[in-house]
């Protein structure tokens, strides 16, 4: 089973909590909820540079 990053940001963001995405998904741990956010925080931080 998957669980996109995605998906675990946006339950997040609705206000669900840790232990509530855990619930819902018994395969994921929150080692796995932690790597979302830090992988979420990573690409966000992305540069963007023109093509030329």
């Amino acid at each position: 089973m998957r669980v996109t990053v995605g998906t675990v940001l946006g339950l997040l963001a609705s206000g669900h909590d840790v232990d509530g995405i855990l619930a819902a998904y018994p395969y994921l741990e929150k080692d796995d909820v932690q790597a979302a956010l830090t992988y979420a925080a990573w690409r966000a931080e992305g540069v963007e540079l023109p093509l030329t």
